[in-house]
């Protein structure tokens, strides 16, 4: 069995987000990327084969996570690529919205870094 990627591509147009959660994923030895928009990231994943998972604010300007998971699924090479929508928005019928968009998982803001650290572990293997 080929071995699991490990690198995570944040994408958040909050540098406070994207530097309070790759502080933590970097202490649990994930190797981690970051973009500030979804087009960087879209490029990101489309150009770089050792990024195992992407995690996905949804609420962005200029293209928001549910355009960007449209742009990825039509992608023939990242039809099955990990993405988990990651939202502020936590109310009934938002995840089955995300997931129906696209998002292979999702997690609700503020991160239970427990919930995310499962969901990694199903998807990349920490560093050593």
């Amino acid at each position: 069995m080929a071995e699991k990627k490990k690198s995570i591509l944040i994408v958040d147009d909050d540098s406070r987000n994207i530097f309070a959660l790759s502080l933590v994923l970097r202490s649990r030895g994930y190797e981690v990327l970051t973009a500030g928009d979804a087009r960087t990231g879209i490029e990101m994943i489309v150009a770089d084969t050792g990024i195992g998972m992407m995690l996905l604010d949804m609420m962005m300007p200029d293209m928001d996570g549910y355009q960007a998971l449209q742009q990825i699924r039509s992608e023939e090479k990242l039809k099955t690529f990990p993405v988990v929508a990651v939202t502020a928005q936590a109310m009934q019928g938002d995840r089955e919205k995300c997931l129906s968009a696209g998002a292979t998982e999702y997690i609700a803001k503020p991160i239970d870094m427990d919930l995310l650290t499962g969901i990694l572990n199903r998807y990349l293997s920490p560093g050593t």
